[in-house]
């Protein structure tokens, strides 16, 4: 059963900025992630290797895709619901600051109403 329910991040505009990255992705990529975000829904709390807290109320869900590449999913929770921020393919060890900024400004606005 699940303990939590996926909703995506809409901006003023109703764009859904990971919905969008999530349909850019390759077949077997969408799979990965998909299979992961299914995996803290019905799993929640949960933590490493799949879910690891950034702070300040976001987490990320981390996804190893194939040719040695990771993917990433930041959200929060709020009440009920695992609201998707921000999703990138990490280059680097240190998730990239301005990732983080973006998955923050978006969870401020969810916060500000």
């Amino acid at each position: 059963m699940k303990k939590i329910t996926v909703k995506f991040y809409r901006s003023e505009t109703g764009k859904e900025p990971v919905k969008e990255w999530l349909l850019e992705l390759s077949k077997d990529d969408k799979k990965v992630v998909g299979v992961d975000i299914k995996t803290v829904e019905f799993g929640w709390p949960i933590g490493m290797p799949v879910c690891k807290p950034l702070g300040s109320g976001l987490y990320e869900v981390r996804s190893s895709l194939q040719s040695n590449r990771i993917a990433r999913v930041i959200f929060c929770i709020e009440g009920s619901e695992m609201i998707l921020l921000h999703g990138f393919i990490k280059k680097t060890q240190k998730t990239p600051q301005e990732d983080l900024e973006m998955a923050k400004k978006r969870y401020r606005r969810i916060k500000n109403g």
